[in-house]
């Protein structure tokens, strides 16, 4: 009898292990971020500051137009250029009313003095030319009264309440746009503070 060998079995592939993926985080660090200031590169201006003593006016604009009690639109620039030392603006809140009548009229009698060295006399305040014009015939003064329904001018002297009205008050400059005085009063302050401003102005002329 022939004998039938068994073939060996081949030999199994050789099993290749895999090796475990790391169960580290492969994700990036962050980076880290330092935040540095912003540098503006256009800066806003500061806010504009009411015009001090010693101050030198910018004429071109300042203010803005204005009326007188007739009904002629001027500026301040205009006012100085027709006056022969300077101008003062008195403000005061409402025409006719008891506290301005009496300031208006204290400038009224001493107007010759405070006109003395060359300054302008001007009354400022919100009211209309025809409301104006009144207080100005009733009383009897020998000044114009400046109409300025928009509060420009008397803004930028500083004198406007927030959010409405006028402060009573007193602003004086000289032809080169130099401020003399820049202050809020009582009626009798503000014209006192001029005829202050009138003295020493004679005493440096002596």
């Amino acid at each position: 009898m022939v004998e039938l060998r068994k073939r060996k079995a081949p030999a199994p592939p050789p099993v290749v292990q895999k090796k475990p993926k790391s169960t580290k985080s492969t994700a990036k660090p962050k980076e880290t971020t330092t935040t540095t200031p912003t540098t503006n590169a256009n800066p806003q201006p500061p806010a504009s500051k009411n015009p001090k003593v010693d101050d030198i006016l910018d004429l071109e604009e300042f203010g803005g137009e204005i009326q007188t009690n007739d009904g002629d639109a001027t500026t301040l620039k205009k006012l100085l250029e027709e006056s022969s030392g300077g101008v003062v603006l008195f403000t005061y809140p409402k025409a006719s009313t008891p506290g301005c009548t009496k300031q208006a009229c204290l400038f009224r009698d001493n107007y010759k003095h405070l006109t003395s060295t060359g300054l302008a006399i001007y009354g400022l305040s919100a009211d209309s030319p025809k409301a104006n014009t009144t207080f100005q015939t009733k009383q009897n003064l020998p000044y114009p009264l400046l109409c300025d329904p928009k509060a420009t001018l008397i803004g930028a002297i500083g004198l406007k309440k927030v959010p409405k009205g006028t402060t009573r008050g007193v602003f004086a400059v000289d032809k080169k746009g130099k401020v003399l005085l820049a202050e809020a009063g009582g009626p009798d302050g503000t014209v006192d503070a001029v005829q202050k401003l009138v003295a020493n102005a004679a005493k440096a002329d002596a």
